[in-house]
């Protein structure tokens, strides 16, 4: 079974642990994030930083966060800097594929141990749910 997005998650994954090789534990989330934008260009992908995320209730706005990197405009990934990952992490990253029409993200732990997670929420499930992404 193939998975969605592989050809951008695989390569993503690889620069992750490359990037905590490189780098190691200890900085700040910003410190990773900037440097895996400059890493991913190097290969050719196309990086967002702090890309916002509305969640819309019917028409109305009722919460705005920002995605730590979004990636070829198909995958969102949350940066983490923490001893473990936790469900609340889990959960942030879900929250941010339900509110938007990405299907795809990745949960990076820089910590002492880096960790990471894959997650697909596909579109169907979402409904008529009102996508804002800009």
């Amino acid at each position: 079974m193939e998975l969605i997005h592989a050809e951008t998650t695989g390569p993503l994954i690889d620069l992750f642990f490359d990037v905590h090789r490189s780098l190691g534990h200890g900085f700040l989330e910003r410190v990773y994030s900037n440097t895996m934008v400059v890493a991913g260009k190097r290969i050719g992908f196309d990086i967002k930083q702090d890309v916002p995320i509305q969640v819309r209730f019917e028409e109305t706005v009722v919460g705005k966060y920002q995605a730590d990197l979004l990636v070829n405009h198909a995958v969102i990934i949350e940066l983490k800097v923490c001893p473990t990952l936790l469900p609340e992490h889990e959960a942030q990253l879900l929250n941010y594929l339900k509110a938007t029409h990405y299907e795809v993200g990745l949960l990076l732990n820089f910590g002492e141990k880096q960790r990471y997670k894959r997650m697909v929420f596909e579109n169907a499930p979402k409904g008529n749910l009102n996508w804002i992404n800009r």
